[in-house]
């Protein structure tokens, strides 16, 4: 293991991490702000159009959704005992519960391709392949513009999450991670905690409704 050293413009390591999870939470403030926007903009439609999101929901594909809010939150749990076991120095451990992250996050994006796949097949992709159910008229296209949209800004933000993850292995077999700074493991958790979290407002705003 090599001596880790901070970053010039810092005093110490330790003032060197505060600042980059400082700087992931102002990030994930705007992102938050972003995603926000997008489900209130939601709420406001669908509470006009009540009826006909009901019955656009009851079209969504709940096993897929279901399956796929079980392997984030899983992938949560694999997260934290990564950032845990870089806090012991395990740094075997640490590389498992990384890449059983990135494999969960994977599992995630395909599941996700196929219920696109079968959204495509069932003709619910506005603009590409679209009929409109008679029980969904009017506006039963609007809720599957938002499923679209937020359901592939997530997608994308969860490929970007895995990316890091994969940088963030490339750092510890560099040996830039120990015990006395871990930093940027903790930074890439925040920022998978995230992602899951907006996955967890986003699966009963689109699979639930209407289902009850």
């Amino acid at each position: 293991m090599r001596s880790l050293h901070p970053e010039i413009q810092y005093a110490t390591l330790s003032q060197q991490g505060e600042t980059a999870q400082l700087g992931m939470w102002v990030f994930i403030a705007t992102e938050t702000l972003f995603f926000g926007a997008l489900i209130f903009a939601y709420y406001i439609y669908r509470n006009a159009y009540p009826k006909e999101f009901s019955e656009a929901a009851k079209n969504t594909v709940l096993w897929c959704g279901s399956l796929n809010i079980g392997i984030l939150l899983t992938s949560s749990l694999t997260m934290v005992l990564a950032i845990d076991a870089a806090a012991d120095g395990r740094r075997r451990a640490l590389r498992n519960w990384l890449l059983a992250t990135a494999a969960l996050g994977i599992v995630f994006i395909c599941i996700k391709g196929f219920e696109w796949y079968l959204d495509y097949s069932n003709q619910e992709v506005p603009s590409i392949n679209f009929i409109i159910k008679p029980e969904e008229a009017p506006a039963g296209e609007l809720f599957w513009v938002f499923y679209f949209i937020a359901t592939g800004l997530h997608a994308l933000h969860l490929t970007i999450g895995i990316g890091l993850i994969f940088y963030t292995l490339s750092r510890v077999r560099r040996g830039d991670l120990a015990p006395a700074y871990y930093a940027p493991l903790e930074v890439v958790g925040l920022y998978w905690s995230f992602v899951d979290t907006v996955w967890i407002f986003l699966y009963p705003t689109i699979y639930l409704v209407g289902r009850s």
